[in-house]
């Protein structure tokens, strides 16, 4: 019996008009674009501005462009998983609030929130819906505004983080190509070193929380540096190892777009040069679970039918993972 695989057959993505740049943020709080760019490497952010606006503003426009792009209707589409960990609300998902917004009818949806993992941890939960056979057209979305989550006085994290949405179809395929591998791991003694302190279920919004400023990011950058250094680059070169590829046999890596620092060290350790690396954290900053899709989606006409490509994150929790796949179609047509 031939092997199904799940593949990628389009991609669509969002990006608000506001671009926040260096020289404007050190005029909010105490920084120079010499200090961002010399310790993250990032130069401007996108930021979704106007009230009322949300990650399922971003989340539907990627899917509405995805579905444009690949001649998809919306009513065809099975299930939707939206990874994010800025939903609009607790509760419905955010996934169900972009299926309405775009009219997807027919599809269950649900969120998946493994912070800058959640789009990889997503691919690989869509890659067993159609492998099983049971869906035929899945979209997983990476959806962020997390602008709403950041503390603007907050030297050490506001730099970073940005906004953007990125959308892919995930279709059946017998040609080989499509998702071969992934490893996928946490460790939940990271959560000490990055989360949000309010909020939750443990501790509730107060007038008390707010006011301290608790329902934003709190990351302590060392600890969280030194794991996503080691953990992203072994897990890229342990799947490497485990499918037998060497660095020229790989076209493209596509990194978590978190420091450049990382993802030089990850490169690095797989041996591969610049040029087959994806980086477009100088211009989108750290989107979370919109990194790897926004990565994709630009150089989407440089992709080649065949290509083997390595998908490497890290993100809160700790979580961190990679995937290799073969792309399934060429970008340029």
């Amino acid at each position: 019996m031939t092997k199904i695989n799940a593949t990628i057959t389009g991609i669509g993505a969002a990006l608000p008009e506001y671009i926040l740049n260096n020289e404007e943020l050190s005029k909010m709080v105490d920084t120079t674009d010499e200090w961002i760019m010399t310790r993250i490497g990032i130069k401007t952010r996108h930021i979704l501005k106007g009230e009322g606006k949300g990650s399922s503003d971003l989340g539907a426009e990627a899917v509405n462009k995805l579905l444009e792009k690949t001649n998809t209707k919306p009513e065809d589409i099975d299930l939707i998983i939206c990874a994010t960990v800025t939903p609009d609300m607790p509760f419905p998902a955010t996934a169900n609030i972009i299926s309405d917004k775009v009219g997807i009818k027919n599809a269950f949806g649900f969120d998946l929130n493994a912070g800058c993992s959640g789009f990889l941890y997503s691919l690989a939960t869509a890659r067993m819906y159609v492998e099983s056979g049971l869906y035929k057209k899945v979209i997983v979305v990476g959806a962020e505004k997390m602008s709403s989550i950041v503390n603007y006085q907050d030297r050490t994290t506001c730099p970073i983080f940005g906004d953007g949405a990125g959308a892919v179809l995930l279709e059946p395929t017998t040609d080989g190509s499509g998702i071969q591998d992934m490893i996928l791991q946490s460790d939940g003694y990271g959560r000490a070193h990055l989360h949000m302190k309010a909020g939750g279920s443990v501790k509730p919004a107060t007038h008390e929380t707010v006011d301290a400023r608790e329902h934003f990011i709190y990351q302590e950058g060392q600890p969280v540096f030194k794991a996503a250094v080691s953990n992203m680059a072994d897990v890229s070169v342990e799947i490497m190892e485990r499918n037998n590829l060497t660095s020229d046999d790989i076209s493209w890596l596509v990194p978590h777009q978190a420091n450049m620092r990382i993802i030089e060290a990850t490169a690095k350790r797989m041996n591969l040069p610049k040029e087959k690396v994806m980086i477009n954290i100088q211009e989108f900053g750290n989107t979370t679970a919109a990194t790897l899709p926004l990565c994709i989606w630009q150089w989407e006409k440089q992709l080649k039918k065949g290509d083997n490509i390595i998908l490497a994150t890290f993100g809160a929790g700790f979580t961190w993972g990679s995937m290799y796949l073969k792309w399934g179609y060429d970008g340029n047509k």
